[in-house]
């Protein structure tokens, strides 16, 4: 048994998508949070600027005494995860890997589409990831990069024409690919997860990659005997930006409403 909380850090309030099914998978858990609100999107940085973020990101989440850190970050995974792992302590998971095998398992046509941010595409991370699981797999990855800020702006559900105008023009040629597994290649995603399914269709599978990361990591505590053994965990969130533009949104994230304290924090200090 290991008390020590689970760090999670993401560029913006996305990454709440991926402590909702932390929440969900292990009740029992202290997470520490931290949205770079300030900072937020993080898709279209270079991979220098990107690297120096998350660095910083991750030496703010150190100042806690934990047990792993989950990168609930898409860009962040796909471009820094090996140097941050190499420079962290405590495990760090990724939202690639466990993402990738779930579509992998999944997929029936071996025809698999990606949806995630300029960076994460740029990457090339994913497709690797794909080829090194089966060679085989035909993926077609696919850069929104207008699905992040109309997420933070609540514009995410369905009969909302703006993000469904997005959605439908975007999505056109991963339909006409044919497709039968969408990974949903960014924590903000899953908000659009009716939108997108609406545009795609019944027939396609949504692979969420911050739940696939939040099951990783129950797995790897779990098989470290790592897992905590209290009636309730609890959650308390940090950002970079003013803590109620923070409050306004999480509860959107979250599924449910924030609770516990909100604070703002000057992460150039880290």
């Amino acid at each position: 048994m290991d008390l020590r909380a689970i760090g999670v850090f993401d560029s913006g309030l996305g990454g709440l998508t991926a402590v909702r099914q932390l929440r969900r998978l292990m009740p029992s858990e202290n997470i520490i949070y931290f949205g770079d609100t300030a900072r937020v999107p993080y898709g279209n940085r270079s991979r220098e600027t990107l690297l120096q973020y998350a660095r910083q990101d991750m030496r703010f989440l150190h100042t806690f005494d934990l047990k792993a850190v989950v990168i609930a970050c898409g860009t962040v995974s796909t471009n820094c995860l090996e140097a941050l792992q190499a420079e962290s302590d405590v495990p760090v998971t990724g939202v690639v890997q466990p993402a990738v095998e779930r579509a992998a398992a999944a997929t029936r046509s071996g025809r698999i589409g990606l949806v995630a941010t300029r960076a994460s595409v740029a990457s090339g991370a994913y497709e690797r990831a794909f080829h090194r699981a089966d060679p085989a797999l035909e993926v077609h990855a696919l850069a929104c990069p207008l699905f992040v800020p109309l997420v933070e702006e609540g514009r995410c559900r369905p009969g909302d024409i703006v993000i469904e105008t997005v959605a439908e023009e975007y999505l056109a040629s991963l339909r006409k690919a044919g497709v039968d597994t969408l990974v949903l290649g960014c924590t903000h995603y899953p908000l659009l997860s009716e939108v997108i399914g609406g545009v795609m269709g019944p027939a396609v599978s949504l692979v969420d990659v911050g739940a696939e990361a939040a099951r990783a990591c129950r797995d790897q505590l779990a098989a470290r005997d790592a897992l905590a053994e209290r009636e309730t965990g609890s959650v308390r969130f940090y950002t970079s930006d003013r803590a109620v533009n923070f409050q306004r949104l999480a509860s959107l994230f979250l599924g449910e409403e924030a609770g516990g304290t909100v604070e703002q924090v000057d992460i150039s200090q880290y």
